[in-house]
């Protein structure tokens, strides 16, 4: 048992967040300095030069401010467009309808509806969220005044708090604090590369009393790999050079991928070494900083051999030290030869292929429609001004299921209160012993440090920092004086709770759209790229399939990932009525378990069948045909899955030792228990049909008892 399996599981969890937390600091507070700095700037300039709705400011600076410049200036560019179209035809709406109160809601409400409906079915979905959240929130505005010249400049200055603090971010992200997608890359290669080389070092040493320290796990893997997937999009979208070489780039980030998937497998520690495997070690440890120094330098790589074809024979006897070398030849040698690796993956189209027939982006822009026009309804009628948040609460909720809105609430509501909390406390202890400029910087900048750190890390708790920076600054920074008046907090807090209950009412009162169904589609997809990863390679091609296999691997982890994302949001989906939905949950978490372990179990088989393909092929071929029949059952699987209604049953399980025979069972050992490892993985898959309940797992059968 490991050193690490000793420990209280609360002590392992406590490590496990700390590592992450360390993991991601450098790319943390990278963005929440450039929060706070931009921040900074546009509190002085608002509050100098009298420019209104300084919370709406600060919002739009959290929204743009991304990990990396490319993202930002993407962000910026689509706000820039969304607001002015969004000011543009408010203009147009008041100039024809102000007089007309009736025709000015129908007609602003045939844009919301447009606006919603273009939120679903364009890649860039978010200028038309930027237009939709404008043209609600003018609404209010003519309800404050009755001159319209004063609600034209208010209209007017929305465009400029909006517009002026997205100049200011870019600038700020391009010149002072820059992330430049390519350097990120780099480094996230380096300190993948980097883990893979203390291991090997720990190996070399003999020390094995840092191995818990730089175990890495599944999820490790998993997360590397998505993030070296992710910064390559960016970087290609920054530098011609990325663009022009995507596929080679892509082939590095798949050996870097798989390699750092093989250093989470290097056993703890190795006693016995002979010198022959301890020069392939060292072997190993040059090629992998070779590797790390090509990455750095921009040049290309190329293999260091420093032992002979006898010793590398000889240091066979570790799989996984294999499987690094293979990794590393197969990179190589695709440099060496100037081979075009696969083609990179199609970009997304623009538009949904659906738009036009699916009824379900009607359906929700009607039902979002529908709760915004009940709480303005409700905001006319109170005549309460200080709930004008209750409005665009229902759209920031609007999701397209009931998990994401639920998600969304939730972290809407978390942000709220933890704002409303802290603006309560200046308010009371605080603002009174105010009276400059500096004061006011040194009372909001630790709040908005504290949101900013929150936004930039894990996606599901991201917005909770944006909601509690806007939330705190809307109460303590709507005038240009201090603020005394509690009565507002109370109004802002009330509207979102009053806007997240009317929401979530008539999302589940009208066309329920869960996720249950998609996600049931999406792990069937998984399925798929995993019985692919499992398909056995034909005979003598083993070396050229190397990296299509690291390229299908990376895929097959992105795919896990989004699963689990869409998994996250269907177990939040409010349910009162008797569904199947609890028993949706677990078999989808189980399938998701079981697909990452069969992901593992075919990867360890593949390098044992590679090791003994040589000296043993019977045996070889023997397993070879056990993992065709696996991902095909596997395959089987995910169609019956993805049916609708699901009727897929339970995979059979492989019997390795009746293929195999006698005589190859005798010197089969690891890899026989790999094969009936893999077996035992799939066989593990659940019974998915509407009259199946979850079945425990079954203990799975010994090798010994399989061989008797």
């Amino acid at each position: 048992m490991a050193a690490a399996d000793y420990l209280p599981a609360t002590l392992r969890d406590a490590g496990a967040f700390l590592k992450q937390e360390l993991a991601t600091f450098p790319g943390r507070m990278n963005v929440t300095l450039r929060c706070m700095l931009t921040s900074a700037i546009v509190i002085v300039v608002s509050m100098a030069l009298e420019v209104p709705e300084l919370a709406l400011s600060l919002l739009v600076v959290f929204y743009v401010t991304q990990s990396n410049v490319v993202f930002t200036r993407l962000v910026g560019i689509m706000f820039i467009l969304g607001s002015t179209l969004g000011i543009g035809l408010s203009i147009l709406l008041l100039k024809f309808t102000y007089d007309y109160p009736l025709v000015r809601i129908v007609i602003a409400s045939l844009v919301f509806f447009c606006s919603a409906y273009l939120i679903r079915v364009l890649k860039i979905g978010v200028v038309f969220f930027i237009v939709a959240i404008v043209v609600i929130y003018v609404q209010s505005f003519v309800d404050r005044t009755d001159q319209a010249d004063l609600l034209i400049r208010a209209v007017l200055w929305v465009w400029v708090a909006v517009n002026y603090p997205i100049a200011l971010t870019l600038l700020v992200n391009t010149l002072l604090l820059p992330a430049e997608p390519q350097l990120q890359l780099k480094a996230e290669i380096h300190r993948q590369l980097e883990a893979l080389d203390a291991r090997l070092v720990e190996l070399i040493e003999g020390d094995a009393s840092n191995a818990p320290l730089t175990s890495l796990t599944p999820a490790d893997v998993q997360q590397g790999a998505l993030t070296l997937q992710k910064l390559l999009r960016f970087a290609t979208m920054r530098d011609a050079h990325y663009r022009e070489h995507q596929a080679t780039q892509l082939a590095c980030i798949a050996t870097v991928s798989r390699l750092y998937r093989a250093a989470s497998e290097l056993p703890p520690e190795w006693r016995g070494a002979s010198a022959a495997q301890l020069k392939m070690l060292h072997e190993l440890h040059a090629n992998v900083r070779a590797l790390d120094e090509s990455v750095a330098l921009g040049e290309p790589y190329r293999y260091v051999s420093t032992v002979t074809a006898v010793e590398r024979n000889a240091a066979d006897t570790i799989p996984v030290a294999a499987e690094l070398q293979r990794a590393l030849y197969a990179y190589a040698d695709l440099l060496a030869s100037g081979a075009t690796p696969g083609a990179s993956a199609p970009s997304e189209p623009m538009v949904a292929p659906d738009a036009w027939t699916n009824p379900a982006y009607a359906r929700f822009s009607l039902k979002t429609l529908l709760a915004v026009l009940i709480c303005y309804v409700f905001y006319n009628a109170a005549d309460w001004q200080g709930a004008h948040t209750i409005m665009l609460t229902c759209l920031i909720v609007a999701l397209p299921s009931l998990g994401a809105s639920a998600q969304r609430a939730l972290l809407r509501l978390a942000g709220a209160v933890i704002g409303s909390a802290l603006a309560l406390f200046m308010v009371v202890f605080v603002v009174p012993r105010l009276d400059e400029i500096t004061g006011l910087l040194l009372m909001t900048l630790p709040v908005i440090a504290f949101g900013a750190w929150i936004a930039a890390g894990s996606e599901r708790i991201g917005y909770a920092g944006i909601q509690l920076v806007f939330t705190f600054s809307l109460a303590l920074l709507a005038r240009f004086g201090p603020v005394i008046n509690l009565t507002e907090i109370r109004d802002r807090m009330v509207g979102i709770l009053l806007g997240v209950g009317v929401a979530t009412f008539v999302q589940m009162s009208f066309w329920r759209e869960g996720e249950g169904d998609v996600l049931r589609q999406k792990l069937a997809t998984m399925l798929r790229a995993i019985a692919a990863q499992l398909r056995s390679p034909q005979t003598g091609v083993t070396g050229h399939d190397e990296l299509p296999y690291a390229q299908r691997q990376l895929q097959a982890w992105a795919v896990l990932a989004d699963c689990e994302a869409t998994l996250s949001r269907v177990a939040l989906e409010p349910d009162w009525r008797e569904t199947d939905q609890p028993q949706l949950t677990l078999r989808a978490q189980t399938v998701l378990a079981q697909g990452r372990e069969i992901m593992l179990a075919g990867d360890a088989l593949r390098t044992l069948v590679a090791q003994v393909e040589l000296s043993d092929p019977g045996m070889a071929e023997a397993v070879r045909l056990a993992q065709d029949q696996a991902s095909a059952e596997l395959a089987r699987y995910a169609e019956e899955l993805a049916a609708n209604p699901p009727a897929a049953r339970a995979p059979r399980r492989i019997e390795i030792v009746a293929q195999a025979g006698e005589p190859v069972l005798a010197t089969g050992g690891p890899l026989i228990e790999a094969a009936d490892d893999l077996s035992r993985q799939v066989a593990g898959l659940p019974e998915w049909a509407a009259d199946a309940g979850l079945p425990e797992p079954a203990a799975a059968p010994s090798s010994q008892a399989l061989r008797s």
